[in-house]
């Protein structure tokens, strides 16, 4: 047994959280930080240019009405507090609050007509991030996360990265499922607001030398000449490259200076916004810009706006966010990143066009607005219409496969490739749904 240990918080069991490098038990695919590192093992899409995707996840349902999609002349009781304000595109606009995103939206495309049908926290997010629709309430992948699929088609954009990061813990429904823990997301499990910001399994522990980590790599080796001589079946084909890796990311330089958000300027980290959604997306650009394909940030949970809807937004919420986006895809383009990452913010629904008795809106699957910027698309547009009363679409309806084939396209990824489960049967990374065309 090999072991990389380190302090950290312990379950009940008594097993430390701080899951290090580990061979042993291999059989069982007990994989963690190596089997997170796709590199050169996995099978990559072919002739297409490095692309990367950033997705801002509004967990627990952004108010589309309030946000993207205002009803001025709607009800009070549908149309709430806030007023619509131009933006720099002629004909376009978007909420108050939302102000620096009105300055740059020639430089977002906001999609106001996409839609499904279920509205359960678990499985509207199951949806949204996998294209299918759960049959049953769930808190983890029944289905793999968009961000597995691309760690598994495309792999990182450069050696000695992940392919798949979440920001600043992993996602609930982010995981890999079917497609095995190797395609799990890494995650830093740390605040990158924090002055003493660290990223887990990053960096050795203080009883293991150089010296000493050399003779684990050579006794790796060992074992791996072991598992292939009792590897009859062949299913542990390729861990040994999974694990060089992990002990490549441990002492290389490259993720670790990836992961260093204390090099970019104070000046920068002010425009970005000094809490944890602004410096998570200041992070992920450094990811992509070094080479990791997919990064998913967890935008606050705080989004379930089922009271005092109004203060929320304007109060915390959306001020935030509106930084954080605006910071991000001004400091893409300014970098001449437009066209190689494409930024995506979305939810697993919209919120109830009807305010309820706590000044709060509910659960509303049946129209939400998903704003794409970059990736080589088209930008400074709003697609598709909803009903006077925000409730689903009567123009270009989106479902969660045309968001999502939308993304694969831009990654170069065949949205119809077919996968097959532990049960050998054929799954499709969609079964529904063509990228928007008004986008491509």
């Amino acid at each position: 047994m090999l072991d990389f240990v380190g302090r950290g918080h312990r379950t009940c069991d008594g097993v430390s959280r701080r899951t290090f490098l580990k061979v042993g038990s291999l059989a069982l695919g007990g994989l963690s930080l190596p089997g997170l590192l796709r590199l050169r093992a996995q099978t990559k899409e072919k002739g297409t240019p490095r692309r990367s995707v950033i997705l801002l996840w509004l967990a627990g349902g952004p108010s589309h009405i309030d946000m993207y999609d205002l009803k001025p002349n709607a009800p009070i009781e549908v149309r709430g507090e806030f007023k619509p304000v131009r933006t720099n595109v002629p004909g376009i606009q978007i909420s108050e609050h939302l102000p620096r995103q009105a300055r740059i939206l020639d430089r977002l495309a906001v999609v106001r007509s996409a839609y499904h049908t279920n509205a359960g926290h678990g499985m509207g997010s199951q949806w949204m991030l996998t294209g299918y629709q759960p049959t049953i309430e769930v808190n983890d992948n029944i289905y793999p996360s968009c961000g597995s699929v691309v760690a598994k088609r495309k792999g990182a954009n450069e050696p000695g990265l992940p392919a798949y990061v979440n920001l600043p813990h992993a996602l609930n429904l982010g995981k890999a499922a079917y497609l095995g823990a190797s395609y799990n997301p890494f995650a830093p499990d740390h605040d990158p607001n924090l002055d003493n910001f660290q990223v887990r399994n990053l960096r050795l522990p203080g009883q293991i030398d150089a010296k000493r980590l050399g003779r684990r790599r050579e006794l790796l080796g060992e074992l791996d000449k072991l598992r292939r001589d009792i590897d009859t079946r062949g299913d542990l084909e390729g861990l040994d490259t999974f694990y060089r890796d992990g002990l490549e990311m441990v002492t290389n330089r490259r993720a670790q200076k990836a992961f260093d958000i204390h090099k970019e300027s104070p000046k920068l980290r002010d425009q970005y916004g000094r809490h944890v959604l602004g410096q998570c997306c200041l992070l992920a650009r450094r990811l992509v810009e070094a080479g990791v394909t997919f990064v998913t940030i967890q935008a606050g949970g705080g989004w379930d706006t089922h009271t005092v809807n109004f203060q929320q937004l304007k109060n915390i919420l959306l001020p935030k966010y509106d930084q954080a986006l605006t910071a991000l895809v001004s400091d893409l383009f300014d970098r001449g990143l437009q066209d190689e990452v494409l930024v995506m913010t979305m939810g697993e629904f919209g919120r109830t066009p009807r305010i309820n008795p706590q000044a709060g809106r509910d659960h509303w699957p049946g129209a939400m607005s998903i704003v794409y910027a970059g990736g080589g698309l088209k930008m400074g547009q709003v697609i598709g219409t909803t009903n006077a009363n925000a409730e689903y679409p009567t123009s270009k309806p989106a479902t969660p496969g045309c968001v999502l084939s939308t993304m694969y396209h831009v990654l170069g990824i065949d949205w119809k490739h077919v996968f097959h489960d532990q049960a050998n049967r054929p799954l499709p990374i969609l079964n529904e749904g063509e990228p928007i065309k008004e986008l491509i």
